[in-house]
C-alpha cells in the first residue's frame, strides 16, 4: 500500500514538473477552487436548519428565553425585531419542553383569562370572586387585542364600581388599554376605534367614551367625540379625507393627459358639520275642500197661539199690573246645519346631516414643458367637469403653468441607474466568477483526462513495440535454427536459455512500461531514430 502510494505521488510529481508555467498556475488555481468549493459545500451541508421556537414574544419574555438558552448552550437566532426566536430544527420540541418546565415564556402561561375561574371553591369570598372575574376579563381582553396585526403586547385595566342596591345612580365603568406596538407600526384611527369598541362591547355597561387607549410611548390614541378636541379631530379627519378624494379624482383625470408627475394639486374644501332639523307646515289654496263631516236638524210647530201680556197701570210700589189678551194661531220653524271641511296642509320634517359641502377651492399648477398643445383653459374645463365645480355655491378653480424643477427627480433617476448598473455589474462578475471556477474545474478535468490518455497511449505503444521486437527476434532465431548446422544441440540449449532470459526480460519490460511509460516511449523513439 505504501509503495503504491509512493509511486502514485511520484507520478504526480513528475507530471507536474513537466507542466509549463501557465499549466502549473492553472493547476494550482483549479486545485484551490476545488478545495474552496468542497469546503463551502461541506459547510452548507453541515449547517443546522433553524425553525421558530416562539413568535410574537414580548421583550421581557424574549430576554428570559434567551438567558435560559444561553445557560443550556442551545444555539439560537433572532428575527422579527427580536420577537421571534429560532433554534436548530431537531431541538425545537425538546427546548420547548425544557422551557415550559421553567414557566417560560410567561406570556403563554395558562394562569390567565377565564382559567382563573377554574380555581374557585365554595369558600371563596365575594370580594375574591369579583376580583378574579375582573382579572379574567382583563386577561381575555389582553389575549384578544394581541391578535391585532401590529400589536406586540396589550394590557387592559378595568374599573368596575360596586353596584349600589339602594341608589338610582351608579358610577360608570371605565377601562384603560396600554398597547405595545411593534417597531415601525402605527395604528390608524379606524384601528384605534376598533380597539375601543371591542373593549366596550366586552364589558357590560361600558360606554366607548369611557375607554382610554395609549401606546408604549405614553401617547393618547383616543379622544372623546363629545369634547371640543374630539369633535375638532373628527372634523379635521373628515375634511382631509374629502380633500384627498378630490385630489385623487383630479389626478385620475389629468395623468392620462399630461403624464404622471407633471402637475400638483391643492384642494381646500369647506364642510358644514352642523346638524339641522327643519319642520315646515304648508296650507293649500283650495277654497272648496271636501267636507269631512256634515249634520243638519229641523224643528216645525203649528197650533193655537198663547195669551200675550200687555202693559198695565203703574202701582205705588213701581210695579205694573199685567193684563192678558188672547192670541191667534201661530207657526214655528227651526233649521240647524253644520259642516266640517278638511284643511289642505302639508307637514314636512327635514334633518340635514353634518358634513355638507359648502364650497371648494381648487388650485392646479402644470409643468410648462409637459403641456404641448394642451391649453390651461382645457385643463380647467376638464377639472370642473370631473369634480363638479358649482360657481353659484362659491366654488373656485385656478390653473397655472410654471416650469418644474426636475433636479431632484433627475438625481434620483441617476442614483437608481447607478444602483442598477452596480447590481448588474455585480451579477455579471458573479456569473464570470462562477463560470471561471467552472471552467477551471472543467479544464483540470480535461487536462487530467488528456494526460491519462497520453500515458495509456504511450504504455500501449511501448508494450506493442517491445512485443513486436521480441516477436521479430524470436522469428529470426527460429529461422536461424531451421538452417542445417553441426552445432544444433548447442543452439537448442542456448535457445532454451534464451527463452528463459526473454521471459525474464519481458516481465522486467512490462514493469518498466507500467512504471515509466513515457520514458520507455522516449527511449524507443530514440532507438528508431538511431536505426534510421
Amino acid at each position: 500500500m505504501r509503495e503504491n502510494l509512493t509511486q502514485l505521488l511520484g507520478r504526480y510529481r513528475r507530471a507536474f514538473s513537466e507542466f509549463s508555467n501557465g499549466q502549473k498556475a492553472v493547476a494550482i488555481v483549479g486545485s484551490g477552487a476545488l478545495l474552496l468549493a468542497a469546503f463551502l459545500v461541506f459547510r452548507w451541508v453541515s449547517a443546522p436548519s433553524y425553525a421558530p421556537l416562539y413568535t410574537n414574544l414580548s421583550g421581557s419574555d424574549a430576554s428570559a428565553v434567551i438567558d435560559e438558552l444561553n445557560k443550556e448552550g442551545v444555539a439560537y437566532q433572532l428575527g422579527d425585531g427580536g420577537a421571534t426566536i429560532e433554534v436548530p430544527q431537531k431541538e425545537v420540541y425538546s427546548t420547548r419542553i425544557a422551557l415550559a418546565g421553567q414557566d417560560l415564556p410567561a406570556g403563554n402561561s395558562t394562569d390567565s383569562g377565564y382559567s382563573l375561574l377554574d380555581k374557585q371553591s365554595l369558600s371563596t369570598s365575594d370580594f375574591k370572586e369579583q376580583t378574579d372575574f375582573k382579572r379574567a376579563m382583563e386577561g381575555e381582553l389582553d389575549n384578544t387585542l394581541e391578535a391585532i396585526d401590529g400589536v406586540q403586547t396589550a394590557v387592559v385595566h378595568l374599573a368596575i364600581p360596586e353596584k349600589k342596591v339602594f341608589s338610582d345612580t351608579q358610577d360608570p365603568t371605565t377601562a384603560s388599554v396600554l398597547l405595545s406596538l411593534k417597531p415601525g407600526t402605527t395604528l390608524s384611527s379606524e384601528q384605534v376605534q376598533a380597539v375601543v369598541h371591542l373593549v366596550a362591547a366586552s364589558i357590560d355597561g361600558l360606554d366607548p367614551n369611557d375607554v382610554t387607549v395609549t401606546d408604549q410611548l405614553g401617547n393618547v390614541l383616543t379622544t372623546r367625540d363629545d369634547t371640543p378636541e374630539g369633535m375638532a379631530s373628527t372634523q379635521a379627519e373628515a375634511t382631509a379625507a374629502y380633500n384627498a378624494g378630490v385630489q385623487k379624482q383630479i389626478q385620475d383625470a389629468l395623468d392620462p393627459v399630461i403624464g404622471v408627475g407633471n402637475a400638483t394639486y391643492s384642494v381646500n374644501s369647506v364642510l358644514n358639520f352642523d346638524q339641522q332639523t327643519t319642520d315646515s307646515l304648508t296650507y293649500g289654496k283650495d277654497k272648496n275642500p271636501p267636507a269631512l263631516t256634515q249634520s243638519a236638524s229641523e224643528e216645525n210647530y203649528k197650533g193655537a197661539g198663547a195669551g200675550t201680556q200687555a202693559g198695565g197701570i203703574v202701582g205705588p210700589d213701581g210695579q205694573m199690573d199685567p193684563t192678558t189678551t188672547g192670541g191667534a194661531n201661530s207657526t214655528y220653524n227651526k233649521r240647524d246645519s253644520s259642516s266640517t271641511n278638511a284643511v289642505d296642509q302639508t307637514r314636512q320634517k327635514t334633518i340635514k346631516g353634518p358634513g355638507t359641502l359648502e364650497s371648494q377651492h381648487i388650485g392646479v399648477v402644470l409643468d410648462t414643458a409637459a403641456l404641448g398643445a394642451i391649453s390651461p383653459a382645457q385643463v380647467k374645463t376638464l377639472i370642473a367637469n370631473a369634480i363638479g365645480i358649482n360657481a353659484a355655491r362659491g366654488d373656485t378653480i385656478d390653473v397655472t403653468t410654471m416650469p418644474f424643477n426636475h433636479a431632484a427627480e433627475q438625481a434620483a433617476q441617476a442614483q437608481i441607474k447607478a444602483a442598477q448598473a452596480a447590481a448588474d455589474h455585480a451579477q455579471r462578475m458573479k456569473l464570470i466568477r462562477d463560470g471561471g471556477i467552472a471552467g477551471v474545474i472543467a479544464l483540470i478535468i480535461l487536462l487530467a483526462w488528456i494526460r491519462g490518455r497520453r500515458r495509456a497511449k504511450a504504455r500501449e505503444d511501448a508494450t506493442s513495440y517491445v512485443v513486436e521486437q521480441l516477436r521479430a527476434d524470436a522469428a529470426a532465431r527460429a529461422a536461424e535454427l531451421e538452417e542445417p548446422n553441426p552445432a544444433i544441440a548447442a543452439l537448442e540449449a542456448a535457445a532454451a536459455a534464451e527463452d528463459e532470459h526473454a521471459k525474464s526480460l519481458r516481465s522486467e519490460l512490462n514493469q518498466l512500461v507500467d512504471s515509466q511509460p513515457e520514458d520507455v516511449a522516449s527511449l524507443l523513439r530514440g532507438w528508431l531514430v538511431e536505426r534510421s
